[in-house]
């Protein structure tokens, strides 16, 4: 990572790019930067607008995201709170590590996510959408494998209870 990215330090603003395989933008937004090391850039955001989600359902406007990057990791983890600051969910996407540089964090989103519920209790969702990808984008066997590596990390961290936690954003 490069540090100079975050002269303006806490609070500043990133923008961060969501992409298929192409390389063509899906979505962006910005979130408020809340800490970084080499290892790890945790951002905060929140929705200004109700919106419906395939895998979380309603997303309140008000809903609070803390986005937790590495950049030497397959993917990203999300904790959704909700406006009154319950928890909602872990959203967590398989990515290609993404590339963190000049107030952005761009990344390769492969489709696959794991939500994990407030209970704990966990889904693997969209492998049909991987599987679509894989074969209009030509994924290498290379980061089929990487992904599929990607969910089984995710599931030992929740396993083992090691997802990013409110008191420590370093997780």
């Amino acid at each position: 990572m490069n540090r100079n990215s975050y002269e303006a330090g806490i609070g500043a603003v990133i923008t961060v790019n969501s992409r298929k395989y192409d390389n063509v933008i899906r979505r962006t937004w910005t979130g408020g930067l809340v800490s970084y090391t080499d290892e790890l850039v945790v951002l905060v955001g929140r929705f200004e607008d109700d919106v419906k989600h395939n895998d979380l359902g309603q997303i309140k406007k008000g809903t609070v995201s803390f986005e937790h990057f590495w950049p030497a990791r397959w993917y990203n983890i999300f904790r959704f709170h909700e406006p009154d600051g319950a928890l909602k969910a872990y959203y967590c996407n398989v990515t290609m590590p993404p590339v963190i540089e000049n107030g952005t964090i761009d990344f390769i989103d492969l489709d696959i996510d794991v939500v994990v519920w407030p209970d704990i209790s966990y889904e693997v969702v969209d492998r049909d959408d991987f599987e679509e990808n894989s074969i209009k984008y030509g994924y290498p066997d290379h980061l089929k494998t990487a992904a599929e590596a990607a969910v089984k990390e995710l599931i030992g961290l929740i396993g083992s209870g090691q997802l990013p936690q409110p008191e420590s954003s370093a997780n």
